[in-house]
């Protein structure tokens, strides 16, 4: 049977703890990154506080894998919280579950149960929650390090050992983090892309069992992909990669080739138009920079080629600098 979960009291209220994420992963390669995570949790005097970093980067690259290895490194319990744009005040602290016996039983989330016992939380996808979440946690953030649960009615304190960062991916978020929250959100650590031998590394760690044609192919694959500045990622080239596995040894008597199983899963996994990355990238350079120009008052009552248009002298300034 399972443990029962550990419970503290905190202010004459009983809190049911989550528990630590147990997964084991390596972090492979740039070490630069890790070490600056790992200088933002030093504690170099009395008065000195850790920083709660921001974590950048495109998604797969690695962002909650690195911050497992820096808990490893700093020997902590890692808890994860994962928000959504309907993550609430109350997911982030304490929540109330109706128990059995017919009693509101209060169960801290992973960031409170990490704030408790000293332990190291990150919160994932933070771009995703809303203002109201991020001011829930202002506190926690600055100098005071504390959590207030309106559902409890307890101010919960932060253990001294307690470490904090934030993962964000550069895409559009639901919600925009407000400023007085990124203040207390740095520095930005942003992840690139790994090279070559560190890619092939990252993915003979996840599949030991792959043929080395296929890891070539797939390392080739993911290395044009970043020369082009696409955002396909180490965790796109493993889906990859166990699905054409999965493909050639489904039907032992008729198996399907290398070449063909690897291309139908190119295309299953990422899509069509990753079968042609160049071609990928033009259009992705096109949406960029074909973006119209914002409209003004004029555009509301003037055609763009009228003379009238309050932009028409501009226009015509541009064309005669040309023609100079």
């Amino acid at each position: 049977m399972p443990s029962q979960a550990k419970k503290v009291e905190v202010g004459g209220v009983q809190l049911h703890l989550s528990g630590p994420d147990t997964t084991a992963q390596e972090w492979i390669g740039q070490d630069a990154i890790l070490r600056q995570l790992l200088a933002c949790w030093l504690v170099v005097d009395p008065n000195d506080r850790p920083l709660s970093p921001r974590l950048l980067g495109p998604p797969g690259i690695g962002k909650t894998t690195l911050a497992m290895a820096a808990a490893r490194v700093r020997k902590q319990p890692l808890y994860i919280n994962q928000c959504t744009a309907d993550t609430r005040p109350e997911d982030l602290i304490i929540t109330p579950v109706l128990a059995e016996s017919g009693k509101i039983a209060y169960h801290a989330s992973p960031l409170v149960s990490a704030i408790l016992t000293g332990g190291i939380c990150v919160l994932d996808e933070g771009n995703r929650m809303n203002e109201k979440s991020w001011a829930s946690l202002a506190p926690l953030l600055d100098h005071r390090r504390y959590v207030e649960s309106i559902v409890a009615g307890i101010t919960i304190p932060a253990h001294p050992d307690f470490r904090a960062c934030v993962t964000m991916n550069e895409d559009e978020s639901t919600y925009e983090v407000p400023d007085y929250i990124l203040s207390r959100l740095q520095p930005t650590l942003t992840l690139g892309f790994p090279n070559r031998e560190d890619e092939m590394a990252i993915l003979r760690y996840h599949l030991p069992f792959a043929k080395p044609e296929l890891l070539a192919l797939t390392v080739d694959f993911l290395q044009q992909a970043h020369a082009l500045k696409l955002d396909f990622s180490p965790r796109d080239g493993i889906n990859l990669l166990r699905y054409a596995i999965k493909r050639m040894a489904q039907d032992p008597k008729h198996p399907l080739g290398r070449d063909a199983a690897w291309r139908e899963a190119l295309e299953c996994v990422l899509g069509e138009e990753a079968a042609d990355l160049e071609e990928l990238a033009r259009r992705k350079r096109r949406a960029l920079g074909g973006q119209h120009a914002p409209m003004g008052l004029g555009d509301l009552f003037f055609s763009p080629g009228d003379p009238l248009h309050p932009d028409a002298d501009e226009s015509e300034d541009d064309e005669d600098d040309e023609d100079a």
